[in-house]
């Protein structure tokens, strides 16, 4: 799974590197944990303009009766999110990118868990795949909510877990975002472990454990 990722990348880079029409208001985030606000980019299929914004992280599907459902969607599996009645229709119509420049996951070390942050060499963001949904409650208040896809990890990944974030590469971003591409023969191919040699990875400090912790201290190497 991935459950805590960063974005501190200045809101002028977002914007180039996405191709956003317009700056996002977005605060450097070193902790960022399940039911936070997050930043994502998405088209329609109304517009295929890229447009930002801020949805909650923890899929609601349209027809769950408690938004807290949520709480345990915060990742989709690549590999059955097509089928999966939660998430088939979101695979098929309502696809973004969830914009990162790291994330961190746990290796068991006996009775504890050493946290890794990974991240590419070049320091760039990047996007995972995910889903997004809008939920209506019956007094008429909405959410739009998102999940973040996992596949199976990369060599640099395995040693530390078993699963990791699908990262889209900016050559497939409009694939991915084009609302027309409806059939998950078309879309499938996308979902696979992320290059190893693009990334590196180090242990940190375990202040990260605790989502209160949202600063800088988080991703510095555990020998510094």
């Amino acid at each position: 799974m991935c459950g805590r990722f960063t974005l501190k990348t200045p809101p002028e880079q977002l914007a180039r590197q996405f191709k956003l029409t317009d700056i996002p208001s977005v605060a450097p985030r070193y902790n960022i944990a399940p039911t936070d606000d997050i930043a994502v980019v998405r088209t329609t299929e109304e517009s295929t303009e890229r447009s930002f914004a801020l949805l909650h992280w923890g899929f609601v599907p349209a027809w769950a009766k408690d938004p807290v459902v949520g709480n345990r969607m915060i990742n989709a599996r690549a590999e059955t999110a097509a089928t999966s009645p939660a998430f088939r229709q979101a695979f098929r119509h309502r696809r973004c990118l969830i914009l990162a420049d790291g994330f961190y996951e746990w290796q068991r070390a006996g009775k504890n868990k050493q946290p890794f942050y990974f991240q590419l060499k070049d320091g760039e963001p990047f996007a995972f795949a995910g889903l997004w949904e809008q939920w209506q409650a019956a007094d008429g208040k909405q959410l739009a909510s998102c999940t973040l896809l996992t596949t199976t990890p990369n060599a640099m990944v395995r040693p530390i877990h078993d699963r990791m974030p699908v990262m889209l590469t900016p050559d497939i971003y409009d694939h991915w975002l084009d609302p027309n591409n409806q059939e998950p023969s078309a879309i499938q191919p996308l979902l696979h472990p992320f290059d190893a040699d693009a990334m590196l990875t180090y242990p940190v400090t375990p202040l990260v454990n605790n989502p209160r912790n949202d600063d800088p201290q988080c991703i510095m190497p555990l020998d510094s």
